[in-house]
């Protein structure tokens, strides 16, 4: 199982710590909105892409797909990112809130999800929020992403994450099936509709804000389409 290293940030100060990861869990139509849902539905079936019978949906992933390297391989040029919270267990069980992106690859996943999710590394930025610090004020943060169409980086993703479910309420949700999130887990907790469509590009960065704390985590990375 890999084992990545993260700066861990608190209220009083910030260390380095090695998290082992034994469960990837990416969670699915998330919103809070059922329109916002709806949306989200219609670009992805613009895509042929056919919605869960239930939501929010869970799926899981190889945890060895998890990686903060700034660079990752994927099979072919119709893969995304997708700019989305991701809940850390620690050793210790504590909870930490990072950014991650739920790259994916669009061809496959218009005939299965599942097999569409574990085709593609998912990109994680090397730095953690205890989640204790950012509870109460959890629907003030925010995600953003840009893409590069060509003429350099243009927004992609923008907006609160009160777009999506309450991660307590995801991992209720997960818990309401029979499962649990042990030390060792991390959960992708669903992400934003996009500016412009979904369309596969290489170069993405992405954002998560705090502004609260007035601090942001920042991640990019490029993926390397591999010749079929």
């Amino acid at each position: 199982m890999p084992t990545l290293t993260f700066t861990c940030v608190t209220a009083s100060g910030s260390e380095t710590r090695a998290i082992e990861i034994r469960n990837l869990i990416i969670a699915g139509w998330t919103g809070r909105d059922p329109h916002k849902v709806q949306e989200h539905i219609e670009e992805l079936a613009a895509l042929g892409v056919a919605p869960p019978a239930t939501t929010p949906c869970f799926y899981l992933g190889g945890a060895e797909l998890l990686t903060t390297s700034p660079d990752i391989d994927c099979l072919g040029g119709d893969s995304s990112g997708e700019a989305e919270f991701v809940i850390v267990v620690d050793a210790d069980g504590e909870r930490w809130v990072g950014l991650a992106s739920d790259h994916t690859d669009r061809e496959v996943e218009a005939y299965s999800i599942p097999v569409s999710k574990q085709m593609c590394p998912k990109p994680v930025a090397p730095t953690l929020w205890k989640m204790a610090d950012v509870a109460a004020h959890w629907d003030k943060l925010e995600l953003h992403s840009f893409v590069d169409d060509g003429a350099g980086f243009v927004p992609y993703q923008a907006g609160s994450v009160d777009a999506m479910l309450n991660p307590l309420d995801t991992i209720a949700a997960w818990e309401k099936l029979g499962n649990s999130l042990p030390p060792g887990s991390a959960m992708l907790g669903g992400t934003l509709p996009v500016k412009g469509g979904i369309r596969p590009r290489r170069e993405f960065r992405l954002e998560l804000r705090d502004p609260v704390l007035n601090r942001t985590i920042t991640h990019s990375y490029t993926a390397r389409w591999l010749g079929v």
